[in-house]
């Protein structure tokens, strides 16, 4: 499966972007699909989750409120909604699959992602 992530930018604070992850090569539906980001000198953080037929969802308590994940497995493509962004958003941003039938929770990934996108820049100016 690949993972191609794109719809990051430079926006205000206050503002919104909407990032999207096109998979191909294999049967999206067959995923839970996640964001996770890493800013400027910090590790890789999980940011949302969604199960694979998007009855499940599961944020970050930094982004709760403010983004949305959501998908479109006739498209092949996840997307992140976020709203209100702060400066402390700014980040790349980096899709993740895992093969999987559950309900996602605060414990997904339960190990590491199998496949994992390129990541795309939000820039977040104050």
């Amino acid at each position: 499966v690949q993972l191609q992530a794109f719809g990051g930018g430079l926006v205000q604070a206050g503002g919104s972007l909407r990032p999207s992850c096109a998979a191909s090569g294999g049967t999206f539906s067959s995923y839970a699909m996640g964001w996770f980001r890493q800013g400027p000198g910090k590790e890789r953080e999980f940011v949302a989750a969604i199960s694979r037929n998007g009855g499940s969802r599961y944020y970050a308590d930094s982004v709760k409120g403010r983004f949305t994940i959501s998908r479109d497995n006739a498209k092949n493509t996840v997307y992140l909604q976020m709203n209100s962004l702060k400066p402390e958003d700014m980040a790349v941003y980096y899709c993740a699959a895992k093969i999987s039938n559950r309900a996602v929770s605060s414990k997904w990934p339960s190990s590491a992602p199998d496949y994992w996108g390129q990541g795309t820049l939000v820039t977040v100016s104050s």
